[in-house]
């Protein structure tokens, strides 16, 4: 039987001995798929004792996290999610407090402490900002996992330096942590644990006969020892860690076998096999007709060689998923699938037209506005990838069609790496896709993680092809497998005589196909933005020296300036000797 993601959860609450508990909680344990895909959230506020709305400050910031969390992308990660809506929920308290009497006194605004755990497949995703406090048992070891917040000028006297409210933008600190079956997480407010100790934990948690009742054992112990603050207490036990094959797409894998080759005139699960559009190495593609509903599709199914590999599989199987998730008319979409599948395959729409590798063969000169135009469709299919915390990593005019109407859209995800998927633990082997060589981003020869910023420069040497009909390094970027090599990538100009391109254009692509990834753009929206308008950069250039615009003149210059100087010396000398 398949192991799945189980925790025990204790949580308690009280005022203690103030008038108002100005403390919140929460937890959130999802049902599948979300349990595999977002994970369970326990969040924690602590209002500031100053403020007389911070209590509504410390319900907000749960409330919001834990109802927005789960409704940010399944594509994105544990961390870009939960900072996502902390950003919002803290934007949102801040503005709270602007638009109240308390607007000039933040002390009495709309602030709180946070303190979130999110636990995803096998891995612990803490995030934090005031001095609530996260700490972990494991065994006989008792950790202090968050860092306080809080400046102290004395022994007595201490101000909170950071909280969610406080100011426009918020720093949120995050760790991530793999679990062990066994692991306990502590969630306590300053009132607790300033007046507990770790002895006091364990012999509470192992008297008490649940959870809940050693969190209450806890807090009365703090109230016990003189705490005079709100008392709140989570406990998060680790009870079972999800098998690796419990993720959604190995559970495809599993249950499904691959189809048989199919050929023209085929019944394949509801489908009439047209014709073979493409057999390959990794894919076997399909023009075929929905017998339901005579809409015309594509079927593709994994290739003999691909059968024997289940990474392989597990990617194809990733293609559709991402399909799903992306909503763009610049990018393939799926069929929606009504009928029982009996075998791997994925079902798209089909796009009648040809892929840019063939259009440049039909257009080996394009104009600059049309390839303008191009681009700006393939950059806002990627935009929509990068949304998505997903690289697509294989851009290559092969993977991009244009359509009759002129449409560009995308094609092909076999080689896409999601944040999201990427933290569900999998027995499937990894592999990192380099897509092809001469539009793979170079840190990828040198066995680094592509970014957002290595589908720039795979759109950047398409630019540059467009216009100039080859590579802008040439074959030398798949050689070029050192730092020091990559240097030594010499950028030639796609300027020609014979094409009227503007040198700033020539600058933006530069900019975008730049060895160092740092050095190129940070967003491909700024790179399009260049292609229609000169840049900044470019309009503050200086003029080239004199002795690289007239050399001879130069030279001519300095010999005249030398002469005068050696002439006044012989002047002054001989009025001294005389």
């Amino acid at each position: 039987m398949s192991r799945h993601l189980q925790v025990a959860v204790g949580q308690y609450s009280d005022k203690g001995r103030k008038e108002l508990n100005q403390d919140f909680h929460g937890v959130c344990i999802p049902r599948e798929p979300q349990l595999s895909a977002k994970g369970i959230a326990v969040a924690l506020a602590d209002g500031i004792s100053s403020s007389q709305v911070s209590q509504e400050a410390a319900q907000s910031a749960v409330t919001g996290f834990m109802e927005d969390y789960y409704c940010t992308a399944d594509a994105w990660s544990v961390k870009k999610s939960s900072e996502h809506v902390l950003t919002a929920v803290n934007s949102w308290l801040h503005s709270q407090t602007q638009h109240s009497q308390h607007r000039y006194d933040r002390e009495r605004g709309y602030v709180c402490t946070f303190s979130a755990l999110v636990i995803k497949s096998t891995t612990a995703h803490l995030f934090h900002v005031g001095d609530a406090r996260i700490y972990r048992l494991r065994g006989e070891q008792f950790e202090q996992l968050t860092e306080d917040h809080r400046v102290w000028i004395s022994s007595q006297q201490s101000y909170l330096a950071r909280a969610l409210g406080m100011d426009r933008k918020v720093e949120i600190d995050y760790l991530a942590l793999q679990l062990e079956a066994g692991d306990l997480f502590l969630l306590a407010t300053d009132g607790v644990y300033e007046h507990t100790d770790a002895p006091c934990v364990r012999s509470a948690i192992a008297a008490a006969p649940d959870l809940d009742s050693a969190a209450r054992v806890i807090a009365d112990e703090a109230l016990a020892r003189g705490s005079g603050d709100n008392l709140t207490v989570q406990l998060v036990r680790i009870d079972e860690l999800p098998a690796p094959e419990a993720n959604e797409v190995y559970r495809q894998l599993s249950d499904l076998p691959c189809p048989p080759l199919l050929d023209a005139r085929d019944s394949f699960d509801g489908y009439q096999i047209v014709r073979v559009i493409k057999s390959g190495s990794r894919s076997h593609i399909y023009l075929a007709v929905d017998q339901a509903s005579g809409e015309r599709v594509v079927i593709k199914t994994p290739s003999v060689d691909m059968q024997a590999s289940p990474a392989a599989l597990e990617r194809f199987l990733l293609e559709e998923w991402i399909a799903r998730r992306i909503n763009s008319p610049h990018v393939l979409k799926p069929c929606s699938q009504t009928r029982q599948r009996n075998y791997i395959y994925v079902v798209t729409e089909y796009i009648e037209g040809q892929t840019l590798a063939q259009w440049l063969i039909d257009n080996p000169r394009p104009d600059l506005p049309t390839v303008r135009g191009l681009l700006e469709q393939i950059a806002k299919g990627l935009q929509a990838f990068h949304r998505l915390e997903m690289v697509y990593q294989d851009l290559k005019p092969d993977n991009i069609m244009i359509d009759a109407t002129g449409t560009v859209k995308i094609i092909d995800f076999g080689a896409t790496r999601v944040a999201g998927i990427e933290e569900i633990a999998s027995p499937v082997e990894q592999i990192n896709l380099l897509g092809a060589a001469l539009y793979a981003a170079p840190e990828y020869f040198l066995g680094e993680a592509g970014s957002s910023r290595a589908d720039l420069y795979s759109l950047g040497v398409i630019a540059y092809q467009m216009l100039a009909g080859e590579f802008p390094y040439g074959t030398q970027v798949p050689k070029s497998r050192t730092r020091a090599a990559q240097k030594k990538l010499a950028y030639k100009s796609v300027l020609r005589e014979d094409r009227e391109i503007p040198a700033w254009v020539d600058d933006a692509i530069a900019k975008a196909v730049h060895p160092d990834p740092y050095q190129r753009y940070e967003e491909i929206s700024e790179f399009i933005f260049d292609l229609h308008h000169p840049s900044q950069a470019f309009l503050s250039k200086t003029r080239p020296p004199l002795i690289e615009r007239h050399p001879v003149a130069f030279w001519k210059g300095v010999s005249f300036v030398l002469a005068g100087l050696l002439i006044v010396s012989l002047l002054s000398r001989a009025h001294g000797v005389a």
